[in-house]
This record gives C-alpha cells, structure tokens and sequence, in this order.
C-alpha cells in the first residue's frame, strides 16, 4: 500500500516526476535571470546547470520507466552522482565568491568559446581552477546567493530521489 499525503498516494514515479519538475523549475529560473533579468552565466554557473539538467534527465527517465526494485536503485545512484556533480560545483562556486576578488585566476574565454577549441576535460579544469569572474555574485534571495541555491536545491532533490527510489514501492502500472 502507498503512503498518502495530502490525498495524494506517494509512489516512486510521484517522487521522481516531482525531481524532474523542481529541476526544471530550476533552469526556468536560471534562463529568466538570464534573458529577464540580464544576467549573464558565469562559466561555473553553465556547469551547475549541466548537473541540474543531467538530473533532471535521471528522474524523467525514472518517471518514465517506473522500474521494479532492482531498477529503482541504480536509478538512486544516478541521481545520487547527479546530485552530487551539482552540490560540488556549487560549493566550488560558493568559494570561490567568498575570495578575494582579483585573487584567482581568470578562466580565459566563456564557456561556448573554450568548449569550441579545447577538450572538455581541459575546459572542466580551467573553470574549476580558475574563476575570476565567477567571485562577483550578482543576484540574492533571502541573502543567499544563486549557488547557494543551487546547492540547497540540488542536494534536496538528491536526498528527495534516493530516499523515494529506495524507500517507495513502483506504481501500480496502468492498464489501457
């Protein structure tokens, strides 16, 4: 039996198409701070939404499948890596504001340009150890800054997503 709450019966597909929904509720905020509010993604920023779209894709893709238990904990790892690809980077992205600006490095080009001429590896290692302009923090919600929120969504959705592919039971299929 499933549990109900709020008269809704709480089933791993429900957890799981609620993940991908609160994902992209996310990057809907993240593409109306770009085009509405004018602010433009820093490199550091493009890679936090790389992590929440990947999550977002792992909880759609587990909405959609409704696997059995077995199949329901490898999708639990995946979020679980996908969720922790996009706390790390977030957490990178808080210390880096928290320096001193001038003190690291710059990047070198944005995203875009760097990923059209280098590999993706030596891209991933130029934002992670550079940075310059992801240290200005140019938006705040209740004095936490856009990769705060991040962090706090994106390690809530990974709590949320193993804990509903561990825990629940699978849906009852529907029958057509």
């Amino acid at each position: 039996m499933l549990p109900v709450v709020a008269g809704v019966a709480v089933s791993r597909r429900f957890v799981n198409v609620l993940g991908a929904a609160a994902c992209a509720a996310m990057m809907g905020f993240a593409l109306f701070a770009q085009f509405g509010l004018h602010l433009q993604p820093c490199n550091m920023c493009i890679l936090q939404r790389i992590a929440v779209i990947a999550l977002g894709l792992v909880f759609l893709a587990a909405a959609a499948q409704n696997p059995a238990a077995s199949g329901a904990r490898v999708y639990a790892l995946l979020i679980a890596v996908a969720a922790a690809a996009g706390v790390a980077v977030a957490m990178r992205h808080i210390w880096m504001s928290m320096q001193p600006l001038g003190s690291l490095p710059s990047c070198g080009a944005d995203f875009y340009t760097m990923i059209d001429m280098l590999p993706v590896t030596t891209v991933v290692s130029k934002i992670w150890n550079g940075g310059g302009e992801c240290q200005i923090v140019q938006w705040r919600l209740l004095g936490l800054s856009m990769q705060s929120w991040v962090l706090i969504g994106a390690g809530g959705l990974g709590l949320l997503g193993v804990a509903g592919n561990l825990a629940l039971e699978r849906s009852a299929p529907t029958r057509g």
